[in-house]
């Protein structure tokens, strides 16, 4: 393998790895603090949130994420550009951009995948727990959040890691929509030097060590939220 080639796919990768660690930071962020309340809802007694949670669950988890890329950037933006408000406005610039349609999309997705991470979590509770904090007069939104979370969140923390190196992977699709990322520039590398497997062994060499990462900040944060718990 030549310098000149490594050199090549080097650059490349390093540009397409900045793209795929903002787009994964953003979704990761925005989704998984989504998929708490949406999570809330559905397991709420009243229908009129749950069945809405349960539904959106549903569709998001039972469409491939690549149909959902191709529904925001196809149809959602052909809608929008069609809109000439919109069109003339300053938003413009950010609603026909790529990137905020697999943002948006991933972003759902990840909400959907790890609302179910949290409603398992949350309804694993032991009961005589929950019912002890109801007793100590806290308002609902304290009881969920000083009492009903840190629980539910240590229960949640090895499926919410899986869940993100699952995320790491769904990245990979967004260059299907023209957006420069690690898979993305693996395939520029490849049409302009037609290296085929040297392009994407450098590719999945980046996302190995990003998961190897990944699980890494996950185990850190795993083992400080169950220090208190060791005897």
């Amino acid at each position: 393998m030549d310098s000149g080639f490594i050199a090549l796919l080097a650059e490349k990768l390093v540009e397409g790895l900045k793209t795929t660690l903002l787009l994964m930071a953003i979704c990761g962020v925005f989704g998984n603090l989504l998929a708490v309340p949406i999570a809330f809802a559905r397991i709420s007694p009243r229908s009129s949130l749950r069945k809405p949670a349960y539904i959106f669950i549903l569709v998001l988890r039972g469409t491939p994420v690549l149909v959902q890329l191709y529904l925001f950037y196809y149809g959602l933006g052909e809608i929008l550009s069609r809109t000439p408000s919109l069109r003339h406005s300053m938003l413009w610039p950010y609603l026909r951009s790529a990137f905020g349609y697999a943002a948006l999309a991933l972003t759902l997705n990840t909400a959907a995948y790890c609302a179910e991470i949290w409603r398992g979590a949350l309804e694993g509770l032991p009961k005589g727990q929950v019912e002890a904090a109801k007793s100590l007069g806290l308002k609902p939104w304290q009881f969920r959040l000083l009492v009903i979370l840190p629980q539910a969140f240590r229960n949640a923390l090895p499926a919410l890691s899986g869940q993100n190196v699952l995320l790491l992977k769904a990245t990979s699709l967004a260059s299907t929509i023209t957006i420069f990322e690690v898979m993305g520039a693996a395939n520029l590398v490849r049409s302009q030097t037609f290296r085929v497997y040297e392009s994407l062994f450098g590719a999945a060499l980046v996302y190995v060590a990003l998961t190897v990462a990944i699980t890494f900040m996950f185990s850190l944060v795993e083992r400080w939220v169950n220090k208190p718990y060791r005897h």
